[in-house]
């Protein structure tokens, strides 16, 4: 909880001032005093002027989070005598590994809470997915769902944020939501920016130490200013950038043109992520579980772009297709899984 450090003091070499008739008052309280003031106060003045960040949330962890609750973690632990556990476990499930929400039994607001939480214990970074607005996957269907109306997505991208507060995190907002435009009509594409536009503000207003992205989809689908556009009227200003590639095969060059792309056609000032996490053979221009992939490079800091995330869970299915016809879209499988640790 590197965030913190503000509240910590030497116990050493204090001095005292006198604040009233027989009344002192150490120095370290008033430092203490004053840092809590700070603490308080800088997160109002943030909102006031509209920034969308209050310090980088690499800065303020040491590494990214390790859910220890993914699938291929939770399977690994429940077949440990299979004689893939142990590939999976080193390749994959000990990764730092987005995790998606979207309707949570428990409620969003605990869903998300408890795992910043426990990543922020660790002082580390947790990468999340919000993923339920309505007609979510329009086009293809696999993952359709979403809330129910927008009044509930509101509500519910408004509990995500507060419930993030000032714990350092990433998050990437909605995969595929600016994309699949074609499978909308007019009056759901106005109701879409809308939300998304809310749902910057909810980020920007609720999640200072946030690095949040709107997503973007990939460098085969929707023009860079094309995208640029909708990216704006989305409320892309509101937040640190957008995000390239989630759940899909692209190579990070190809996507960091792209993004490049998108940039320069925004105005420069944007950043961007890229999911790796499927990334190391390319694609093949199949997008529902593809024979012939591979694992990319692992979660990092990263060079043209913010960041190199695995968003995507390696061995989730992307649907009832491909080389899992009969595994349903978010469900793990050990054979997926290790066919991507091998590339075939």
């Amino acid at each position: 909880m590197r965030w913190k450090a503000l509240l910590k003091t030497s116990p050493r070499g204090t001095a005292s001032l006198t604040t009233g008739p027989h009344k002192t008052t150490s120095l370290k309280t008033v430092s203490l005093r004053t840092a809590l003031i700070c603490l308080l106060v800088a997160p109002l003045s943030l909102v006031a002027t509209g920034s969308a960040a209050a310090a980088s949330p690499v800065s303020l962890t040491s590494g990214f989070y390790s859910n220890p609750d993914s699938g291929p973690a939770v399977w690994g632990r429940n077949n440990p005598s299979d004689s893939r556990a142990a590939r999976i476990q080193s390749a994959i499930s000990s990764q730092p590994i987005a995790r998606w929400f979207a309707n949570e039994s428990a409620g969003i607001g605990p869903a998300v809470s408890g795992y910043v939480g426990a990543a922020d214990s660790h002082d580390k970074l947790p990468v999340l997915v919000a993923y339920n607005i309505p007609g979510r996957d329009a086009c293809g269907g696999e993952s359709s769902g979403g809330a129910g109306s927008v009044a509930a997505y509101r509500t519910w991208i408004s509990t995500f944020a507060a419930a993030v507060g000032t714990h350092p995190a990433v998050v990437v907002i909605e995969p595929d939501a600016l994309s699949d435009f074609s499978c909308l009509t007019s009056a759901q594409i106005t109701d879409r920016l809308a939300m998304l536009s809310y749902a910057t503000q909810m980020f920007q207003q609720k999640a200072p130490n946030t690095w949040a992205y709107l997503d973007a989809g990939h460098t085969n689908w929707v023009a860079p200013a094309t995208m640029a556009s909708r990216l704006n009227s989305a409320g892309v200003a509101n937040i640190r950038g957008f995000s390239l590639n989630v759940s899909n095969f692209y190579t990070t060059p190809s996507s960091e043109t792209y993004g490049n792309s998108i940039n320069s056609a925004l105005g420069g000032a944007s950043h961007f992520a890229v999911d790796t996490s499927r990334n190391g053979n390319g694609s093949n221009g199949e997008w529902c579980n593809p024979a012939g992939r591979k694992l990319g490079v692992t979660p990092r800091v990263g060079g043209a772009e913010d960041l190199l995330l695995w968003v995507k869970t390696p061995g989730n299915s992307d649907g009832q297709c491909g080389i899992a016809p009969t595994v349903p879209a978010g469900q793990f499988s050990p054979d997926l899984a290790v066919r991507l640790i091998d590339g075939t």
